[in-house]
């Protein structure tokens, strides 16, 4: 029988696990507070994550980053000569930066940089209180490294929510990175006034000096510049700036950096800065630089976005073919000879024209304007009392300009300049007397290129009279016809279509039938002169006859002739025969290319302006010439033959016809429209020409070393004036260059091509001669002539005959005579 269970027994069940056991401490209060302040702070971070952390940038790129650098530029012999940037800047290593550098930023920025973890809590806090304290702009407590991270990796944004960030972002740079790499950063990235961004370019902004140079209150006053550069410039603020510095000096001091002796000596020294300056740059080349500007920009982009070597970010070492001396000479060569063909045209009128009533000197100043002639200067008018005008420059000095000093008149008026010019006027002065004298900038303008012939670089480039007053640039982007100067190229396409250099060619009336509508046209020589009768290919080069030349390019074919034209680089051109005596349009720097491939026995050349290009690290990205040549960097001779690289670049003519145009050229210089070149005595082919108007006057030639063509012209072409030739206005600019750029090169012939055979020949006939010698005056009877393997003339001409020409001095005095008449103005009609 079961025993009956009493009715009053309870029964509880007890789980025996960790709950249980825990229960009796998560009922106290103080368990339950603790858990709370654990789930706020998960929340509170999860929040700071979402609102703040979230999409922040990484720092990893911060253990790569390169910071925008300069392009700098040098020249062919390695000088520095320019360079492009937005932001001044030069990067430097932790260990290039003096450790007092460093002690000063740390002072001033951030005592405690080398102990916390990326921010500054005790900082932190007595900023907090301040704002909260008083109105205004927020107070900040930023580290070095926050300060890292907003330059680098956030905006400017003035908020808490950004200090957040920062604050954030410091933390995981001070993981990411060490001490001395993020001051490195920090040092080489801050903008400090005066357009330099990091220290070694402020050191070098306001005391000219690098960083290794400074003296200890020229390092106090670099590190008070962070906070607001504007606010401590040495030249409005001193007080202020010598206030700060003399903080940073205390906290160094504090610090431990220096003595007190130091202290107290850095306090009494002045500020010491200079005033603010551009780059010590050449002031030549402008042009040049431009077009070395517009490549790099073509090849590698302008700014950060458009790739790592862009011209203002990348931070490349361009090493140019801009020869200093020479870009001087052509500089000038042209200058002068622009300035001496304006010569008593009178005043053009005021260059610009700005308000004088406020500050002046930063509006003429903001102009950019600048002279690179001789002595003059650019200056304003600032006013005019009786006969004297007070005149200003951009360095706010100002001078005297009397009346007779500006005597010249209004061009296209009877009124005298000082008359004319009014206050506001920007002009060209020159010091005179004791006081300044006015100048006229040319109204004409012009453009010049000098080439080496064997390798196409580009030595010099003018485009006008100063890049700072005419920024087009005439020698690469003026298109003018180049009138008598494309002839040789119209022979060459003879030579290479049968005829010799003593081929005869009548030099008479020639008219060609065009079209029912357009009728007949008749060509004509320059001036109208009447014609000579038979003559040879040479003479009528040396003369520039336009009949001869129309009626060659007829019998050698006009599609002919603009193929050898155009395989030459001039010009792509219709089969016209107006296109024989330069109808059509080229650049300075075109036909300067063309006339080096003559000198370059037909080979192709392509005209360049920059030879290597590196990036930061001096990786090289571009050459010029990327021809290979193995064994040339061997460090000892093997033994085999001497290495060279392959021949460069494809033959566009036959190199015989381009030597014997070069040697017809330098009869040129010899007889012809270019003889005024010829007491230079040595070896130089060219040819002058003149456009219909004249509008251009045109030279294109040199030596076997170094080809230049130049032109002269007004922006908007109209006429010279009838007496204008190439020969009188710019082959002198060519020999004014030529006189010092050749003078210490050494006098070699030209390099005549394989197989031409050099045969005795009668100047005049073209006839062979035997049993007389050419002579080494200029007018000699017999001369040698470069032929072509049996093309040399069959005929011959008798030794008497000869002898009576010699001695027929009269009749040689009138050959002269009518020759002369065509010798400095032949050129194209059209």
């Amino acid at each position: 029988m079961v025993d009956a269970i009493p009715s009053k027994v309870r029964f509880r069940l007890r789980r025996d696990d960790a709950m249980a056991a825990l229960s009796p401490w998560l009922a106290k209060w103080w368990v339950k507070a603790l858990i709370g302040a654990v789930g706020l702070y998960l929340v509170g971070w999860l929040l700071i994550w979402l609102l703040f952390a979230r999409g922040l940038p990484s720092v990893d790129n911060l253990r790569t980053y390169e910071p925008p650098l300069p392009t700098n530029l040098r020249s062919v012999d390695g000088t520095p000569i320019h360079s492009f940037a937005r932001e001044r800047r030069v990067q430097l290593r932790f260990d290039e930066y003096p450790k007092l550098l460093i002690d000063a930023y740390v002072s001033a920025e951030d005592r405690t940089f080398f102990s916390h973890g990326g921010v500054d809590y005790p900082g932190v806090v007595s900023a907090l209180i301040s704002n909260l304290s008083r109105s205004g702009r927020p107070v900040g407590a930023s580290t070095i490294t926050q300060q890292v991270a907003k330059n680098l990796l956030l905006s400017n944004e003035l908020s808490y929510s950004r200090k957040i960030r920062e604050a954030i972002l410091a933390y995981r740079i001070e993981d990411a990175l060490t001490k001395q790499q993020i001051i490195e950063l920090y040092l080489n990235q801050i903008f400090l006034g005066r357009n330099a961004y990091g220290v070694q370019a402020a050191a070098r902004a306001y005391f000219d000096k690098d960083v290794d140079q400074l003296t200890l209150p020229e390092i106090a006053y670099l590190a008070i510049l962070p906070k607001a550069p504007s606010n401590y410039d040495p030249e409005r603020h001193t007080d202020r700036a010598l206030a700060r510095r003399s903080y940073v000096l205390n906290e160094m001091q504090r610090n431990g950096y220096i003595t007190q002796a130091q202290l107290d000596a850095a306090k009494a020294a002045p500020l010491g800065t200079v005033r603010r300056t551009q780059q010590k740059f050449e002031s030549n080349g402008g042009y040049f630089i431009e077009a070395v500007r517009r490549e790099l920009i073509d090849r590698f982009g302008e700014s950060a976005q458009d790739g790592p070597h862009s011209i203002y970010a990348g931070g490349l070492w361009v090493r140019t073919s801009l020869d200093p001396r020479l870009q001087d000479l052509a500089q000038t060569a042209l200058q002068d000879g622009l300035v001496r063909y304006d010569s008593g045209r009178g005043w053009h009128g005021a260059i610009k024209t700005i308000d004088v009533s406020g500050e002046w000197p930063r509006a003429l100043a903001g102009l950019n304007l600048g002279l690179s002639y001789r002595n003059w200067q650019i200056a304003v008018v600032l006013s005019k009392a009786g006969s004297t005008a007070t005149i200003g420059f951009a360095d706010g000095t100002t001078g005297t300009l009397p009346a007779s000093a500006a005597q010249m008149p209004r061009s296209g008026t009877q009124t005298s300049a000082f008359r004319a010019m009014k206050p506001g006027d920007v002009i060209a002065v020159a010091p005179a007397g004791g006081g300044w004298a006015l100048r006229v900038v040319p109204a004409i303008s012009g453009g010049m290129v000098v080439e080496d012939p064997h390798t196409g670089r580009i030595y010099a480039m003018q485009g006008g009279f100063d890049a700072r007053l005419h920024t087009f640039n005439n020698a690469t982007q003026a298109l003018r016809q180049p009138g008598s100067t494309i002839k040789p190229f119209v022979y060459a396409s003879a030579l290479d279509h049968g005829m010799t250099p003593a081929t005869l060619i009548v030099d008479g009336p020639f008219c060609v039938y065009q079209s029912a509508a357009l009728g007949q046209k008749c060509f004509r020589n320059f001036g109208n002169s009447r014609g000579a009768g038979p003559q040879t290919i040479r003479w009528a080069v040396e003369q520039s006859r336009n009949l001869m030349t129309v009626r060659t390019a007829s019998q050698t074919g006009m599609p002919n002739v603009v193929q050898t034209i155009k395989a030459m680089g001039i010009g792509n051109y219709s089969p016209y025969l107006s296109i024989a005596l330069g109808a059509g349009e080229t650049t300075v720097l075109r036909l300067t290319n063309a006339y080096a491939m003559l000198v370059n026995l037909g080979r192709e050349l392509k005209p360049s302006l920059i030879d290597v290009v590196q990036d930061r690290n001096g990786k090289v990205i571009y050459r010029a010439d990327p021809r290979p040549c193995p064994r040339c960097n061997a460090r000892d001779w093997d033994g085999k033959p001497m290495p060279r690289p392959p021949v460069r670049g494809r033959q566009v003519m036959d190199p015989m016809t381009a030597y014997q145009i070069v040697h017809i050229l330098e009869g040129v210089v010899q007889r012809g429209t270019a003889v005024s070149l010829r007491d230079l005595n040595r070896p130089l082919m060219g040819k002058t020409g003149t456009t219909s108007g004249p509008t251009n006057v045109w030279f294109a030639g040199g030596s076997p070393d170094l080809v230049a063509a130049l032109y002269m012209g007004y922006d908007q072409p109209r006429s010279l004036g009838g007496y204008a030739q190439g020969g009188t206005i710019a082959a002198p600019i060519f020999k004014q260059f030529a006189r010092e750029a050749l003078k210490d090169m050494p006098i070699v012939p030209f390099r005549a091509a394989p197989g031409v055979r050099m045969v005795r020949i009668d100047r005049r006939s073209g006839r062979r001669v035997y049993g007389a010698w050419p002579g080494n005056e200029a007018l000699a009877s017999v001369i040698w002539e470069a032929f072509k393997p049996e093309s040399e003339p069959r005929r011959t001409i008798r030794r008497e005959e000869i002898a009576e020409r010699a001695d027929d001095k009269a009749g040689a005095v009138n050959t002269r005579a009518r020759d002369s008449e065509f010798l400095e103005r032949e050129g194209g009609i059209y």
